[in-house]
């Protein structure tokens, strides 16, 4: 049953991700929001894939205001919001447990990625006793710095697709009727 509940507790509960929201009654949004970031944290640690930490404080960070804000809130805003998992499956299994073909493609991109970094980096720790020691440091270097790269390229090409995106929705908005004399 979701109530406000006591502002100390409240505020001591919100400092694990999750732990808030279950003391205030949302269990499901409780349950998610712990299970991510655990399940983040612990996928990093094991697949050694530091960089994957960054988003664990972007989810701390969710949690601790989601639930002050809930806590702000009215009472009849409160007892309104219903309590749902953090991931809508329906939006992107809308057919019968189909998954949606672009959540699809972008799972077996995310797939193919993490799993070429793990492959790479196991491979890597076998050939270390192999190569001398002056090689190993470039592929160390290199690792350190690939990762850095590849990401600013993604946001500079992400850039460019926006800024695209944007004029062809302008030119759009021009063809079809945006002033007319």
């Amino acid at each position: 049953m979701t109530r406000k509940k006591n502002g100390f507790l409240t505020f001591i509960c919100s400092l694990l991700p999750g732990a808030g929201e279950m003391y205030m009654g949302f269990m499901k949004q409780g349950i998610s929001l712990m299970g991510a970031f655990f399940l983040l944290v612990c996928l990093s640690v094991w697949l050694n894939l530091g960089p994957l930490l960054f988003v664990a404080p972007i989810l701390w960070f969710y949690s601790f205001f989601h639930v002050h804000n809930l806590r702000g809130m009215s009472d009849e805003e409160f007892y309104a919001i219903e309590d749902d998992y953090l991931f809508h499956l329906n939006s992107i299994m809308p057919e019968q447990g189909k998954l949606n073909k672009r959540f699809r493609n972008v799972l077996a991109a995310v797939l193919i990625v993490v799993g070429a970094v793990v492959l790479l980096n196991n491979f890597l720790d076998l050939l270390a006793w192999l190569l001398p020691s002056y090689l190993m440091d470039f592929y160390s270097n290199l690792l350190y710095v690939l990762p850095q790269l590849v990401i600013a390229v993604l946001c500079v090409l992400g850039g460019i697709w926006l800024i695209r995106g944007k004029k062809k929705e302008l030119e759009h908005e021009d063809v079809t009727g945006g002033e007319q004399p």
